[in-house]
């Protein structure tokens, strides 16, 4: 027979920025919440950070870029709140993108794709290569085009998710160590065999949630796993090797403004294997090197590899689904950071019952009802 715990309004399955995020939310609208997480570390320990709906927009994807460019809006107010709740610094850096391009080929590509921004009303400035370097002394001489993006921001997670923490404790959230197996009827059952029974469940797992028991297959939302390999990097001469968050085609140099750089990420359908590789490694140091010769100088201070939660259409999964009581917060793919304050505030109004606005819908669970995929 299973242990019984305490009952509380909402269970947040997932201790990461989203399910710290909905539960820091929840407890301020006066919800009694206790967030259940194992302890280990998911995605949002390997993200970069980039907060850059705008540099990250691709063609086909205007769904997903509303949503970012959303959530992007509210980030400053959300991080200067933070700060105040929690005590403590999130990270947030407000300096911009270069995106950079190679040679003519990706020029080219530049230039549709700054047109394409453009057309969505995006601000974004097109630089000789001479004016990008000005910008960046850093950059190599080869570069051959670059767009500046002074709104495309970025955000240190591990310093994000530290004051989501304590931020969600102080507002009267509970916080446990414990592993999460699945629903059961009235709450979730954890490991060990206890039950914490709550009104509503949060689902905010990440990729675990394809783990998880309890839910009807006609009601899950199908996640799967994306591996992400990412290089930390220190100078240990200090910050100034660059200043903005610059983009490649197939790398990016994210600064955290003391010296420590993150670079990422590989892309790859390895399942659930998270084994760092020397092939990732050599193509994310080569590939940052053409644009950034000087990143071969920095010291290597870890590598880390995580699984990003990815849906077969690339949008996240956010509000009440297909069972009562059970509202989702999964599925983010690559962009769970930025769409952390949205997702937060989406999450906090379905466990409320109110109408989610018409641009969260193509983000609505529901889509994947009773879909065999």
């Amino acid at each position: 027979m299973s242990a019984q715990s305490e009952s509380y309004d909402v269970a947040v399955a997932g201790g990461g920025a989203i399910g710290l995020a909905s539960a820091w939310r929840l407890a301020q609208r006066g919800a009694r919440v206790v967030v259940l997480d194992a302890g280990e570390r998911g995605a949002w320990h390997v993200a970069a950070g980039m907060l850059a709906p705008v540099s990250e927009a691709e063609f086909g994807e205007a769904a997903l870029l509303e949503l970012g460019l959303e959530s992007a809006r509210r980030y400053g107010r959300f991080c200067a709140e933070l700060a105040e709740a929690s005590g403590r610094d999130p990270g947030h850096r407000a300096v911009g993108t270069l995106v950079v391009a190679r040679d003519r080929d990706e020029a080219e590509a530049l230039d549709r794709l700054a047109a394409f921004r453009r057309r969505l009303g995006l601000e974004v400035e097109r630089l000789r290569p001479s004016q990008a370097r000005r910008l960046e002394p850093a950059l190599a001489p080869t570069v051959r085009l670059a767009l500046d993006i002074e709104a495309d921001h970025s955000i240190d997670p591990r310093k994000l998710v530290a004051a989501l923490a304590e931020a969600a404790e102080r507002a009267g959230a509970t916080l446990r160590r414990a592993r999460v197996t699945g629903l059961v009827d009235g709450g979730l059952a954890l490991e060990g065999g206890e039950t914490v029974r709550a009104g509503t469940v949060v689902v905010a797992t990440g990729v675990d949630v394809a783990r998880l028991g309890g839910i009807p297959e006609a009601a899950r939302v199908p996640v799967r796993p994306v591996k992400g390999q990412v290089l930390r990097l220190r100078d240990p001469g200090g910050p100034g090797l660059t200043e903005r968050t610059i983009r490649g085609e197939a790398a990016y140099l994210v600064p955290r403004g003391d010296g420590r750089y993150v670079l990422g990420a590989t892309m790859e359908e390895r399942g659930w294997d998270t084994a760092p590789t020397a092939g990732g490694v050599y193509e994310l140091l080569r590939d940052m090197s053409e644009v950034v010769p000087g990143v071969l100088e920095l010291e290597i201070s870890e590598l880390v590899a995580g699984l990003r939660p990815a849906t077969p259409d690339n949008l996240p999964a956010i509000g009440a689904g297909a069972v009562d009581g059970l509202v989702w917060a999964t599925g983010h793919f690559r962009n769970g950071i930025l769409l952390t304050p949205v997702t937060a505030d989406l999450v906090a109004a379905a466990v409320a019952g109110e109408s989610l606005p018409d641009w969260a819908a193509p983000a609505d669970p529901r889509r994947f009802a009773g879909v065999a995929v």
